[in-house]
């Protein structure tokens, strides 16, 4: 399974085959032509109440994933996971987020889940 994460402001590379933003919020800046989305998956984004209180602190983030992975379980996520799953049993997907740091961002969490699925 190839999941690759990218942050959305980077010009699109035609090897990232699905391109899917995964931010709740739509990205400060950046129009939808420049962005070159095949989908956005805001469902499977975590409740603004994490993403507020984790604010992308290096220090939370193992307790963002744990927290994160709980949310990933109820119904509407866990069914935005598993279309992002499907997508990626088909072919190559490119996660897409604002966050700068793509290490410790909700997309890697996705794409560790989806590999781990595959």
């Amino acid at each position: 399974m190839d999941v690759r994460l990218r942050r959305v402001y980077e010009s699109p590379s035609s090897e990232d085959g699905t391109r899917i933003l995964v931010d709740r919020v739509w990205p400060r800046g950046l129009s939808k032509d420049k962005a070159r989305l095949d989908e956005w998956e805001k469902d499977v984004a975590p409740s603004t109440e994490l993403r507020k209180w984790y604010g992308h602190d290096a220090d939370r983030f193992e307790e963002f994933t744990r927290r994160y992975d709980a949310e990933l379980g109820e119904p509407e996520r866990a069914a935005a996971l598993d279309h992002l799953r499907e997508l990626a049993q088909q072919g190559t997907v490119t996660l897409l987020t604002a966050t700068k740091d793509l290490d410790r961002s909700q997309a890697a969490v996705l794409a560790s889940r989806l590999r781990d699925s595959g």
